[in-house]
């Protein structure tokens, strides 16, 4: 079963898992799954923030042999055929970032989908009116939900870039907020002294 980091947002599906997590600078971060022989996995990840979007990812069987491994990738997507029952590791590198932390996307599906509608072993039968209206709209449903997935991951993304520039702008303008102050300051003390500096000049010649 998957641990997730940061945030965890399961599916309606019991083999599809779907989180987001942050992964700090110098940091390993790795989910664990159980998986039996022959079975098919779908893998995709993303990198939604941070630095140059850029992770570095592998995966172990339960001999720890590698089966992928990639370094400085923004995203990717792997599909698989389990040759080894046992628990799985997938994990994320971030250890050549000095102080970035980021955001990562994961997808992780494990298994065939079940057909709505089970057909008896070894026989072939044509499907009713109802059922393939049924199977159309369940097609339409699964391309919608990709789509979703899609959207949301984009959404984040943008969101992320938004808060991003609106904390550089608000940094910038408190800058110059700051430099307007003390150039005020200091032409009112440079003025102060000018006039300062001129009264004395006087009183000395007078006297």
């Amino acid at each position: 079963m998957l641990f997730p980091f940061l945030i965890f947002i399961p599916l309606a599906s019991a083999n599809l898992t779907e989180l987001t997590f942050e992964l700090a600078d110098k940091e390993i971060q790795c989910f664990y799954e159980e998986l039996q022989k022959d079975v098919k996995c779908n893998l995709i990840f993303q990198v939604v923030a941070g630095g140059h979007y850029d992770v570095d990812c592998f995966i172990e069987d339960p001999t720890r042999r590698m089966i992928y491994r990639k370094h400085k990738v923004q995203q990717d997507t792997l599909a698989v055929k389990v040759e080894l029952s046992g628990v799985y590791r997938f994990c994320f590198g971030n250890q050549f970032s000095t102080f970035t932390h980021k955001r990562i996307y994961f997808h992780l599906e494990v298994g065939e989908e079940v057909p709505i509608i089970p057909t008896a072993e070894g026989k072939d039968s044509a499907l009713t009116q109802l059922e393939a209206s049924c199977l159309s709209i369940h097609t339409a449903l699964r391309s919608v939900m990709s789509m979703q997935a899609q959207q949301r991951i984009q959404a984040l993304i943008d969101r992320l870039h938004a808060e991003d520039m609106n904390t550089h702008i608000i940094y910038w303008a408190s800058s110059e907020t700051i430099i307007l102050f003390l150039v005020t300051v200091g032409q009112v003390i440079i003025l102060k002294r000018f006039f300062t500096d001129k009264r004395a000049n006087t009183s000395v010649a007078t006297t």
